[in-house]
């Protein structure tokens, strides 16, 4: 069985981010709405779509931003998770539609009720054309992540994979993204996986 490796990671959680322990942007002044897009313009990113999603696709792609800084997103796969799903803008998709004075659901809501279009959203950034998988769990399913990942690139379907984490539910947010790829020094253990999530409790 091939040995595969975490490559890099990204964390994004209580107004900062950080990529492979190196702290890449704080913001204190504000919302998170205000942290990621100021986080979002600290990466001289000129995609004026970014502004109009809602805020778990922001959440993904802003962490996507910074972790494949840098890095080919040929043959990439990518495989998320969290456990609120589209929630955040599903209730305030139903708030719209409740609202008897003032009924006029927005399309711009409606369509990120899914919670696979964040992944959606960093594939047309990024130009992915190979693996978009996303998961509901309550936790992190290490295990199961792990194994995945490692038949997706045993089984040539994928050169490397980009995965993790990325919850957003009432302006409470984490995200935790990492590369896995044949090549590295991280091995792409259970332990190694856990570790990452280590950041979001400092």
């Amino acid at each position: 069985m091939l040995t595969n490796y975490i490559n890099k990671y990204c964390v994004v959680a209580k107004q900062r981010i950080i990529v492979d322990a190196d702290l890449k942007f704080t913001w204190e002044n504000g919302p998170s709405s205000d942290f990621f897009k100021e986080a979002f313009k600290h990466q001289y990113a000129a995609y004026p779509k970014f502004f109009k999603m809602d805020s778990l696709s922001k959440l993904a792609v802003l962490a996507a931003e910074y972790i494949l800084e840098g890095e080919s997103t040929d043959g990439l796969a990518l495989v998320l998770i969290n456990k609120s799903g589209s929630m955040d803008t599903d209730v305030k998709h139903q708030e719209s539609i409740q609202d008897e004075n003032n009924f006029f659901p927005s399309p711009a809501t409606f369509v990120y009720t899914l919670a696979n279009i964040c992944g959606g959203e960093i594939s047309i950034r990024h130009g992915l054309q190979t693996e978009n998988v996303f998961f509901v769990a309550d936790q992190y399913p290490v295990a199961m992540v792990s194994a995945y990942v490692d038949y997706l690139l045993s089984s040539g379907k994928a050169n490397r994979v980009l995965c993790g984490w990325v919850e957003f539910y009432q302006e409470k947010y984490e995200a935790v993204l990492y590369i896995v790829s044949p090549e590295g020094e991280k091995r792409h253990t259970e332990e190694n996986i856990s570790f990452l999530f280590e950041e979001l409790a400092d």
